[in-house]
């Protein structure tokens, strides 16, 4: 079993800072069994409505279209691999 750091608290920071009523969390695949704990949680400790999108998700530029018609206030897109500090070209 693979376990993931997801720095759930700094997602709860965030929503509380944005006052977000409804947000939208977005995990890759091997990620994706954790989204009832992640729901969970969030919706626990915020007042927010938490919407889990099932779809692709591959990196923070892959946004879920037409969440605006849905009333997304946030998005937390979720990853499981390091991003670099320096890029040597």
């Amino acid at each position: 079993m693979v376990l993931y750091n997801t720095e759930l608290q700094k997602a709860l920071e965030k929503i509380k800072a944005e006052n977000a009523k409804t947000v939208c969390i977005q995990l890759p695949d091997g990620m994706k069994p954790l989204a009832n704990e992640i729901q969970a949680t969030i919706e626990k400790e915020t007042s927010a409505r938490v919407l889990i999108w099932l779809g692709s998700n591959f990196g923070a530029c892959d946004m879920p279209l037409g969440l605006d018609r849905l009333g997304v206030d946030l998005v937390i897109s979720w990853g499981h691999n390091k991003f670099r500090k320096e890029v040597g070209w």
